[in-house]
């Protein structure tokens, strides 16, 4: 059973991804693609986190958080390995976005990452809508 606490920020933290993604959007939009796949990584990351919530775990790293969900979600068969994979490029596309040099987006990359994105948001809704955190719409 999860916990009052845990629960409340599981749907904060998964609220916040929504924001996320909303904000990858408007600036998908907006031309700004390196930027917008930065949002959509956060959204991705952010709903992960909230799923971690659940379980009254977190990590400070990046790196730590996605191994943890890894392990907690993706090896024991709660949600589909590709959710790892999605999670894994838009953390590298992030990175180059933010980091690398002389490295640019178009707006293709930025689309293919926001639908990414809204699909893992997605599939963490329908996760914690089927434990009865959110509910169904």
């Amino acid at each position: 059973m999860v916990e009052e606490h845990e629960r409340t920020l599981a749907i904060y933290r998964f609220e916040k991804a929504k924001d996320h993604l909303l904000s990858a959007r408007v600036l998908l939009d907006s031309g700004k693609y390196a930027d917008s796949i930065g949002r959509s990584y956060y959204a991705v990351f952010t709903a992960i986190r909230a799923l971690l919530a659940l379980l009254g775990k977190d990590r400070k790293r990046h790196s730590g958080v996605i191994a943890l969900f890894n392990e907690c979600f993706i090896k024991k068969g709660l949600l589909p390995v590709e959710c790892y994979k999605i999670l894994i490029a838009a953390k590298d596309s992030r990175e180059a976005a933010d980091y690398a040099d002389y490295v640019s987006f178009g707006s293709e990359e930025a689309e293919s990452q926001f639908v990414k994105a809204k699909g893992l948001v997605s599939k963490v809704e329908e996760y914690l809508e089927a434990v009865e955190v959110l509910k169904r719409k």
